[in-house]
């Protein structure tokens, strides 16, 4: 069994952020929900990752790094409220686990290491979103997060081709 690891990442090299680029482009090739319809190439996701990372270089939100045998196999970034009255509670975005892992439970995995690091901040509960029509958010229910909300139509893949945004919360 390989060795999986998922800890907190407060700087990003430019050689994790060519692997987080990679995952999250051949996530989004793969058909992965992670804001992107295929096909898409990596200068079209560097732009929002690197929005991403400027959060996670500041020290306000955190990067869950999934690890399998030191190699980068997924992702994701707990986003931390600026509001001094919803600093108790995050944001999760970006849940990803690379194509070449899907089915191993990895998923599992990185979600278990988002909620360890989000106790560890401090945080009391987690706040997402998962795309309608793709089953996602049953893994989410199975973790513990319940269904608070949900936006008909908020996410378009296409013309006539639009998505529910189910919105999930999950108390630690």
């Amino acid at each position: 069994m390989p060795a999986a690891e998922v800890r907190a990442v407060a700087a990003v090299d430019d050689a994790l952020r060519a692997d987080l680029l990679a995952c999250w482009t051949d996530v989004s090739n793969a058909g992965g929900a992670v804001g992107f319809v295929p096909p898409v190439q990596p200068d079209e996701i560097a732009p929002v990752l690197d929005r991403l990372l400027e959060g996670v270089h500041s020290g306000r939100d955190v990067l869950a790094l999934l690890t399998v045998d030191g190699a980068t196999a997924g992702f994701a970034t707990l986003v931390g409220s600026l509001s001094p009255l919803r600093r108790h509670w995050a944001t999760v975005l970006r849940v990803q686990v690379h194509p070449a892992h899907q089915g191993t439970g990895l998923g599992r995995v990185l979600m278990a290491g988002v909620h360890d690091i989000a106790r560890e901040r401090g945080w009391e509960f987690l706040v997402l979103s998962a795309r309608g029509g793709t089953g996602v958010d049953t893994f989410y229910r199975r973790l513990g997060y319940q269904e608070y909300g949900r936006l008909p139509g908020a996410i378009r893949l296409a013309p006539g081709d639009d998505r529910d945004d189910i919105l999930l919360a999950c108390r630690l």
